[in-house]
């Protein structure tokens, strides 16, 4: 903390001669309409003009409540939660439109490195300093992504090396200890290449707990990744780039009075885990005429982890190679690409006696068809060949329509198939001591998803701008995998589904900026989610039915000072108690985390910021007795079972319980302080 500190001070002092007295940046949209975006159609295109909609949050839209991970900083965006899984170790996934984690699929640069077992890793310690934006398409994308993208996709695009600042700092600490440094330099290599190289580091070693169960609140971590990109400069001026990461993280949870020599043992509880993941992609255009590409990407994923006195070895890697040619024909845009991924799979659970190994040949083709001078169709479809599955095929319509300038409607229907690997995604396999029971093979995830959008933009005479879009849309399962809580209290069961699981859903978000220093973001959504099971129907445990983001900026030039209102607010949704005598509230109450930041920004090339996170002070312990179930005896020592496995109520038990940590759907952080600086050098 005081090396920090004593860092801020330090560059405070050096760049104090180095005034700056011009205004604030001039009103611009956060999430402007005429960027270029290439998640929805796989080629550049501005915002206003796909046929698929893609939301873009800008590295400045990042900086609005800095964040250690791009993992919590999707927390302010409509439609997405981060969704802890575990009260212990912090594990955890994204959650897009009520769909869980391994619907989405996470990609940098559009590379599809992030696999079901790291998305939470995969998030993790990607240097902000090297994020040029986020574009996230909510919906299925599995005709151009593959499989994983049923639910929607992450694109983090990293910045072009010729964009990017010599030199750029952002160090921030709180007052819980929290430390990260991001850090991000460029250098050219003669006329050759230009390169970027990130460095961020993350620390949190002081142990708290504030809930008094002998539990840490918050997951302990040290953590460094290292990103490296080349742009190589040809004469042809065609496109090559080569990029790389090495992530290293030690996190750890448990009791209080848990270190490395209790590792695996039965003495005092802990969940430990140490990750390796090694990441390399590549994108070359043909040297023709023609517009083609080549792309290459392979990752190396190893996670040895312990959940008490369970053993979690696991190594996955994945290899893939993809082909894109973009042809235009009078009304026609042609997309056709060929792909081939392996897949690697290992780990030391009964669920898997030999290693898993999967190759999956791709073609698919899209079509964007102009109509008319303002209406769109876009065709198209993929498919794929498992290995292990066999033919998988996956087809996409969209289509837009323009009636003005300023007004787009636009309509995507697809459908999504997806192979589970359980152990992979499912945290709550892993730790606790409920019995995992799978009651025959698992068959592959069927989906079918309609989406519909509206987006208009208006201009206003004092140049105030305001955008607000509307969408809705609904899934639909024929197959999932859903973990079943309810029948057991002791077990979690897994099987195919025997009916469906349907989402329906409607978000909006309005973008506002104003000439007189106001920004406003904000989004809204309700959806109701129901899964029906041999005629029985259910909501879906950690699904809310409405959540609410915005992010409030007020720019001051007079005082070189802007201000960040920033936050989140979840309604109820369904939590996995143990049985009739649980004490825990089943549902939870609606929930919200909000943040303010101060950023001085007097200084040339600098910037200090500081504020609060959640001022409210929210944790879920809140007005329950407690969160992780049998906290005081983590291995059942205590605990009395029947003949048929399940727990009974003793004096000692009386709501006779399992330890279980798995009831978790907010981080158990409370307030804290943070203060911070960035720097740069163009």
């Amino acid at each position: 903390m005081k090396n920090i500190f004593g860092l801020l001070a330090f560059l405070l002092v050096l760049c104090a001669n180095a005034q700056q007295k011009d205004s604030l940046s001039s009103p611009k949209p956060e999430n402007t309409l005429d960027e270029i975006v290439i998640s929805g159609t796989l080629k550049p295109v501005t915002r206003l003009e796909t046929p698929v909609p893609v939301e873009v949050y800008s590295s400045a839209f990042l900086k609005k409540n800095p964040t250690a991970n791009v993992f919590e900083a999707l927390q302010n965006v409509n439609g997405v939660r981060p969704q802890l899984n575990c009260n212990i170790c912090n594990t955890g996934d994204i959650h897009i439109n009520g769909l869980e984690g391994p619907y989405t699929m996470v990609t940098i640069d559009g590379m599809p490195i992030v696999s079901a077992l790291s998305t939470v890793y995969g998030l993790s310690g990607i240097p902000n300093s090297l994020i040029d934006r986020i574009e996230i398409i909510k919906g299925p994308a599995s005709s151009l992504y593959g499989s994983e993208a049923v639910g929607g996709l992450i694109n983090i695009i990293t910045k072009k090396t010729k964009n990017a600042p010599l030199f750029t700092a952002d160090l921030f600490s709180t007052s819980w200890l929290e430390t990260n440094i991001d850090l991000g330099f460029k250098a050219s290599v003669g006329k050759k290449a230009t390169s970027i190289l990130g460095l961020n580091y993350f620390n949190y070693s002081n142990a708290i707990d504030n809930n008094h169960d002998n539990f840490t609140d918050v997951t302990l971590q040290d953590r460094v990744s290292i990103f490296n990109k080349w742009d190589f400069i040809r004469k042809d001026k065609k496109e090559f780039t080569v990029a790389g990461r090495f992530f290293y993280e030690d996190r750890w949870g448990g009791e209080m009075q848990w270190n490395k020599l209790y590792r695996g043992g039965n003495q005092v509880y802990g969940e430990s885990i140490y990750t390796t993941r090694f990441e390399l992609l590549s994108k070359y255009q043909l040297p023709i005429k023609q517009d083609m590409f080549l792309s290459f990407s392979a990752t190396s994923h190893d996670q040895n982890s312990v959940y008490g006195t369970m053993l979690y070895l696991a190594q996955q890697k994945i290899i893939f190679g993809q082909y894109l040619w973009d042809k235009k024909l009078n009304r026609h845009n042609l997309l056709l690409g060929a792909a081939t991924r392996y897949q690697y799979y290992n780990d030391n659970t009964t669920a898997t006696l030999t290693s898993e190994k999967a190759t999956i040949y791709s073609l698919f083709v899209q079509d964007e068809i102009k109509l008319t001078e303002k209406q769109t169709l876009l065709l198209g479809s993929r498919y794929d060949y498992n290995n292990n599955h066999g033919s998988i095929f996956t087809p996409r319509i969209a289509y837009k329509w323009n009636p003005t300038k300023n007004d787009v409607f636009r309509i995507n229907a697809g459908t999504g198939f997806r192979i589970v690997n359980l152990f992979t995604e499912e945290h709550a396999a892993l730790s606790g001591s409920r019995e995992v029971i799978i009651t025959e093979n698992l068959k592959p995830e069927k989906s079918y998803n309609i989406n519909l959008n509206y987006l208009k933009k208006i201009r206003l005479e004092d140049a105030t701008f305001l955008s607000f879009e509307l969408s809705s849309w609904y899934t639909y399962f024929t197959n999932q995998i859903i973990p079943d809580y309810d029948s057991n209290p002791n077990q979690i069961i897994y099987q195919n589904l025997k009916g469906y699981s349907e989402t329906l859903g409607v978000s909006g978000n309005i973008d506002l900026v104003t000439p007189y220093g106001i920004k406003v973001l904000l989004g809204v959504t309700f959806m109701d989610s129901k899964n029906e099971r041999e005629g029985i129907v259910t909501r879906p445990v950690l699904t809310e039915k409405f959540s609410m983001n915005w992010a409030v900026t007020y720019d001051i030039p007079d005082w070189f000072l802007s201000v960040d209102y920033t936050g989140n607010l979840y309604g109820s949704m369904r939590l996995p108690l143990l049985g009739p005598l649980d004490p825990r509230d089943e549902y939870s109450k609606p929930w919200s985390l909000q943040n303010i930041q101060f950023t001085y920004k007097k200084f040339r090339n600098f910037e200090l910021y500081g504020g609060v996170k959640n001022i409210l002070n929210w944790t879920p312990n809140k007005g329950n007795p407690f969160l992780i179930a049998r906290a005081n005896d983590p291995f059942d020592q205590n605990v009395q079972f029947d003949m048929n496995g399940n727990a009974v109520p003793t004096a000692e038990n009386p709501y006779g319980l399992t330890f279980d940590p798995t009831y978790a759907y907010g981080p158990n952080q409370g307030t804290r302080i943070f203060l911070g600086l960035r720097f740069h050098i163009d």
